[in-house]
């Protein structure tokens, strides 16, 4: 019988964001810890979520860390950071407000929602991650390749987001603490540029804090693939920054043929790719081993559930062949979205409206039906994990 399989790991956090992030160890008390979540701008409109439900629904006492995503670093001859959506960001009026009191012009949007926010948690650190999944490679190679180039870039980053001129007669001093480095991913090629970026960001942040009497906060977005990280000098990349966000997620792709845990706490014996170390266990033993400290690593958890379709039924669809990635289903798990793209998008569908992808709360919806199942594993959040197969 051909099934669909899901493999999930879930955040105990309920942000809307596509991640979150956690320390790796106890670093004991509560002021030394980590717990960030990403918060993301684009497709706000369709899933209604907004930062004002971030303080709404209690996430925000818990949050140590809101990163926001993304800011782009332009694909140009010579790099700069921009504003990825305006309108989103700074300039739409109705954004909802965080504090029940209207937005001071010219700032509205996400960027006053997330200065009301910090009015209401004045220890809440915000910061903007730069580039992530969806581009700014060439970006962030053109801006890394010199020094010239590199002092550039980063002090574009930091007029525009840290001291926050945000456009002509808009300004926002404050309104993010550091950065969060998105390149994903640095070749073999961009090894030394990669630790000569992160050098001059910490070495203008600190200029900076040394005038305005604050810390800033830099870190990077790092991979959990063994191919990947081998791009990165990882000892000297975590010299320069607070921490590092490391993907703990997409150690299986809905791209392969073949299901897998998406986020496996350990490796497992009876995994046909077990020597290719996927598991977030092997990659803290990796990162550990190349001299990363253990104050500087955290690891980022996925609110999200990878999935493929034409799955056997054979070990509950774990290490099955599949046809393809599964279809993007409604937000109640009952049907299959009327459109399969982004472009295109149908209300009523699960948020992430991208085929191999489910969203924590239509996976919730899944959990209830008879049509599904699950198979428990031991996780090391509380809420637990599983992968699903529909009849």
């Amino acid at each position: 019988m051909s099934r669909n399989c899901l493999s999930l790991r879930r955040c105990i956090a309920a942000l809307c964001a596509l991640s979150c992030v956690v320390p790796a160890l106890a670093q004991g008390a509560r002021h030394n810890r980590i717990f960030g979540g990403y918060f993301q701008e684009f497709q706000i409109s369709y899933t209604g979520y907004h930062i004002a439900d971030v303080q709404k629904q209690g996430i925000a006492d818990d949050l140590t860390h809101l990163i926001y995503a993304f800011g782009n670093v332009t694909p140009t001859a010579s790099p700069a950071c921009a504003i990825a959506d305006p309108f989103a960001a700074w300039q739409n009026p109705a954004e909802p407000s965080v504090t029940g009191r209207p937005y001071r012009a010219p700032l509205y949007g996400n960027f006053g929602a997330i200065q009301q926010l910090k009015e209401l948690h004045p220890n809440l650190k915000t910061l903007i991650s730069l580039g992530g999944q969806a581009g700014n490679v060439s970006g962030f190679v053109n801006g890394s390749a010199t020094p010239g180039a590199r002092t550039a870039l980063v002090s574009s980053c930091i007029d525009l987001f840290v001291k926050g001129n945000i456009a002509p007669g808009v300004r926002a001093p404050g309104l993010f603490d550091g950065f969060n480095v998105d390149w994903e991913f640095p070749t073999a090629a961009d090894k030394q540029n990669f630790t000569a970026l992160l050098k001059e960001f910490r070495t203008q942040l600190n200029a900076l804090g040394k005038k305005t009497g604050k810390k800033y906060i830099l870190t990077f977005d790092s991979p959990s693939d063994a191919k990947r990280y081998a791009n990165i000098d990882l000892k000297a990349a975590a010299r320069q920054v607070n921490f590092i966000t490391i993907d703990g997620y997409d150690l299986a792709s809905s791209s392969e043929k073949q299901t897998n845990e998406a986020s496996p706490l350990f490796g497992a014996a009876e995994d046909p790719i077990h020597a290719q170390h996927r598991s977030i266990d092997e990659t803290v033993r990796a990162y550990r081993k190349a001299g990363v400290p253990a104050s500087k690593y955290t690891m980022g958890m996925p609110l999200y559930a990878v999935g493929w379709t034409g799955v056997p039924s054979a070990n509950h669809g774990l290490y099955q062949s599949s046809m393809a990635p599964a279809p993007v289903l409604t937000v109640d798990g009952a049907a299959i979205c009327p459109s399969q793209s982004q472009d295109a998008p149908k209300p009523g569908c699960d948020t992430l409206l991208t085929p191999g992808f489910l969203t924590d709360a239509t996976i919730k919806q899944l959990i209830k039906s008879k049509d599904f199942m699950i198979r428990q594993k031991k996780s090391w959040v509380s809420e637990g994990s599983g992968s699903f197969a529909s009849e």
